[in-house]
């Protein structure tokens, strides 16, 4: 074995010295490449794995626990299999990297590590936890436990020479020669992470030390025998994980509870392969041995049946492999449901899977949470069973037809399962960890994100159909093409006795389609309505939908649509804020599968039969009802002029003046695009020039009226994908406690909220990678560039294009303030604050260029009712 000489660390002063010394050496090797890790990783393991016999010779003459044949195996295979684990894993600089998505993760040692070595396996351990160590770039500061100190430091020793010999800093291994409580406490206090292996105590101390800890707990691992399970295959897996060492790895089973119609086989095959049943009375013998004062006598660990036996007063033969108990008690007073770490075992009789399970409960639960439980059965047929365990059982392994000791610490009898001994417990076991323990918990994964700008989108209605005169063209797909039988519509009043939906019926019945209508849609339409109609619906059972008029019958049938066809819909849910579409907690149920939806409006502003929006009211409770999601979208969109001539003045202004804000608020939007871009500029191009001629001269100038139609419609599909601002959380807030139609509040805010969101140095602005700085005031100008406005800086642009939103208004009748609208001064500042807080959450709000503080929303409030400007704080100067 080794003959260097290496200083004695007996001493705090000389142990602070070792410390520094090992983190002299990390600091070196944290400079290592991949290339130097590995070679160094391999000449290790290579070393400890030639190493493994007499080592284990060591460890047994100096703890007198467990077998050298075992021993071997064990060290064995933490030399072999940690190797092959992590021969190929990347530990060092880049380990990860998506060039596309603008990832890249890095990988650094985390420092000094402080390794708590128990006394069962002691070179074992000390040889994986170095090996780890030394993969991920770490220095290792070794506290050996005081009856295993010679073995321990000879294997640490080994693998220090070979890793050196290799390339490794001189010192990159360290040990503590003479264990004490105050020396393992000061090498866990300086330590940079600590990964302890040990009794309760030690694990305890090693979370309670101000450092971040990787811990064990206690195993109290259980093996249930259910009667489907092949007994052959269960009792000698039993007997191979319970003999191994002696019993004293942590994951091996403690106790055996056996299904009561095969409780005999079990037990005939157990005395069959060399195991022996206690009597009563050699029990109470064997069980007052187990524990001294409550706790596990240290003199039974890791020793043979026989000398236990012999300590107990009790004769067996020679060749007993384990010391078997019948028990029927799983509490904490019957010496056998503890853990052992020896070759004696609880043996349950179940009456049922149940009673098993229960009883395995309660084992782990007295001592063995999050550690290991084990089941035997028969996988193909008892899946359900297997089901139950693995719910009720709560523990990080749960092993299945396996030897629990071979099984748990990995990759032997199922090669998915990480090879370590180190098992961790979770926070059922009081650790910070619950799976098996290998390199990926001694790095530090720096991950370095660079900006990227998620996908955008264009969406809009499958089919589009404009020009005077189209609805009867279009509606004949219904038939020709889909084959539709029957057809709901859904409109208003007024729209139904003023002949509104003649044209669409006379065309149903010529081409043999049945309908029905539903026409009590009003203003702001209710919940309560669109659950009669979707009554009716449903006794209908139509395979079409068609919503004919403004936006109040769109969003009143795109909601009985919802009904229709997910009765279950919680609107609360629906209509839950999000900050990006893409990922909203709620998911909305899938549209269409019931019937087609057609939208046909009969006025040109709200853009309805284009988008995927729709409000309504619960009478009940007031509560309006926002729904986003492009399961709403309409299917096929008509836009028909015919059907827009005899709009009132009122309808006509209103319904324009929404558009522009439609059009300028997508072209504003932190989610604008080139696509919606185009559709906002050219609608506010057209608005400017047909809103006036169409408000004055109404079914004369349907040249007026075709554009406007056209107008509103592509302002709906520019605000569908870029959304709108907070002139629209404004506007439905405003509404909502004042009753001033959504139109007009918009018109009422509009201008000010431009001022606001033109702001070069906004409080705050809004959060998406592609609104990259603000740049309002710039989009703004180009707008008032597009419509020819004039105007020298951008700034002279903006107010080119507030004084032509100005004249716009004025041009088509709508007054300048809030309170022009009626609304007292009392009444308005007794809803402010509430108002203002809800148009803050409003959903148009996350789209908005210039995030709002709720002091910016009240003054914008206050300005519109009062004909005031929006102005800013002063900013220092440049």
């Amino acid at each position: 074995m080794n003959k260097k000489n290496y200083e004695i660390v007996d001493s705090t002063e000389k142990l602070e010295k070792a410390i520094e010394k090992v983190r002299q050496a990390q600091k070196q090797f944290a400079a290592f490449t991949q290339e130097q890790v590995d070679k160094i990783f391999l000449a290790a393991a290579t070393v400890a794995n030639k190493n493994r016999i007499p080592l284990a010779k060591l460890a047994v003459e100096e703890t007198g626990m467990g077998i050298v044949e075992d021993k071997v195996i064990k060290n064995h295979y933490a030399s072999e299999y940690i190797y092959n684990a992590y021969r190929n894993v990347k530990t060092c600089g880049i380990i990860e990297e998506d060039k596309a998505s603008g990832i890249t993760k890095i990988a650094e040692p985390i420092g000094v590590i402080a390794a708590v070595i128990p006394t069962t396996n002691p070179t074992s351990t000390a040889i994986f936890k170095s090996l780890i160590a030394l993969k991920t770039r770490n220095g290792i500061i070794i506290s050996p436990h005081p009856r295993a100190k010679k073995s321990t430091i000879e294997a640490a020793k080994i693998v220090l020479e070979a890793a050196v010999a290799a390339g490794a800093p001189e010192g990159i291994i360290s040990w503590i020669d003479v264990p004490s409580l105050e020396m393992t406490n000061l090498v866990m206090a300086e330590a940079d992470i600590i990964l302890a292996t040990g009794g309760p105590g030690m694990v305890k101390a090693a979370y309670s030390s101000g450092k971040p800890a990787v811990g064990v707990g206690a195993g109290n691992t259980p093996a249930i025998i259910d009667e489907s399970a092949d007994i052959i295959l269960a009792v000698n897996s039993i007997i191979h994980s319970k003999t191994f060492d002696n019993g004293m790895i942590c994951a091996s089973e403690q106790s055996t509870i056996v299904h009561k119609n095969i409780y005999n086989k079990v037990k005939a095959e157990f005395a069959a392969r060399g195991c022996y049943f206690l009597t009563k009375a050699e029990k109470e013998k064997v069980g007052k041995t187990i524990l001294i004062n409550g706790a596990l006598n240290a003199k039974i660990v890791g020793q043979s049946a026989c000398k236990i036996a012999e300590l107990a007063g009790v004769k067996v033969p020679e060749g007993t492999k384990i010391l078997i108990g019948e028990t029927v008690s799983t509490e904490l007073s019957e010496e056998f449901a503890h853990e052992k770490l020896s070759p004696v075992l609880a043996m349950y009789k179940a009456e049922d899977i149940h009673d098993a399970f229960n009883k395995a409960e309660k084992l782990i639960a007295d001592g063995g949470y999050g550690h290991t439980s084990s089941i035997y059965l028969d996988t193909i047929t008892q899946q359900d069973k297997l089901e139950e365990f693995r719910s009720r059982m709560k523990t990080c392994r749960i092993l299945v037809n396996t030897p629990s000791s071979q099984g748990g610490i990995g990759d032997i009898y199922n090669f998915r399962l990480t090879p370590s001994l180190t098992l961790g417990c979770g926070s059922w076991g009081g650790n910070s960890v619950s799976e098996n323990v290998g390199v990926k918990h001694l790095l530090n994964i720096k991950t370095v994100a660079e900006r990227r700008e998620n996908m955008l989108w264009f969406r809009a209605p499958e089919k589009i159909y404009m020009k005077r005169g189209c609805l009867p063209t279009a509606l004949d797909e219904l038939k020709t093409i889909m084959d539709k039988k029957r057809a709901f519509i859904v409109t208003d009043k007024f729209l139904y006795e003023n002949g509104f939906t003649k044209p669409i019926t006379d065309k149903l019945d010529e081409l043999g389609i049945q309908h029905s209508s539903f026409f009590d849609v009003a203003p702001d339409p209710t919940l309560a309505c669109a659950k009669e109609g979707a009554a009716q619906i449903s006794v209908f059972k139509p395979d079409v939908i068609i919503a004919v008029g403004g936006g109040s019958a769109m969003d009143a049938a795109k909601i009985m649509w919802v009904l229709y066809e997910h009765p279950e819909a919680d609107f609360a849910d629906m209509a839950m804020r999000f900050m990006d579409i893409r990922k909203r907690v709620y998911t909305f149920p899938k549209m269409g599968e019931k019937a087609y939806f057609v939208a046909i409006p009969t006025s040109a502003g709200t853009g309805s039969e284009v988008t995927p929006f729709a409000v309504i009211t619960d009478e009940s409770t007031g509560v309006k009802y926002p729904l986003a999601d492009y399961e709403l979208l309409p299917n096929m969109a008509i836009i028909d002029t015919d059907l827009h001539m005899s709009a009132p003045k009122g309808l006509t202004s209103a319904s324009g003046i929404d558009a522009v804000t439609h059009a300028l608020e997508a072209y504003a939007s932190v989610m604008a695009t080139d696509f919606t871009d185009g559709l906002a500029l050219k609608a506010l191009k057209i608005i400017f020039e047909y809103l006036p001629r169409a408000y004055d001269n109404g079914p004369n100038d349907p040249e007026a009226r075709e554009k406007m139609a056209n107008a509103a419609t592509m302002a709906g599909m520019a605000f569908a994908n870029a959304f709108l601002g907070v002139s629209h959380s404004l506007a439905h807030k405003l509404g909502a406690y004042h009753h001033i139609p959504h139109v007009i509040a918009n018109a009422l805010v509009i201008v000010d909220v431009l001022r606001f969101n033109a702001a070069e140095t906004p409080a705050k602005m809004g959060s998406i990678p592609q609104y990259d700085h603000p740049h309002t005031l710039e989009r703004y100008a180009e707008v008032a560039d597009y419509l020819g406005l004039g105007g020298k800086t951008s700034k002279d642009k903006l107010e080119k294009l507030i004084a032509a939103i100005r004249e716009l208004r004025h041009k088509i009748g709508i007054k300048d303030t809030i309170a022009d609208y009626g609304v007292s001064e009392k009444d308005f500042m007794a809803t402010l604050d509430e108002m203002t807080e809800n148009a803050f959450d409003d959903q148009c709000t996350g789209a908005n260029p210039r995030y709002p503080l709720l002091s910016e929303i009240k003054q914008i409030y206050l300005n519109a009712y009062y004909g005031r400007t929006f102005t800013e704080k002063e900013y220092p100067k440049a």
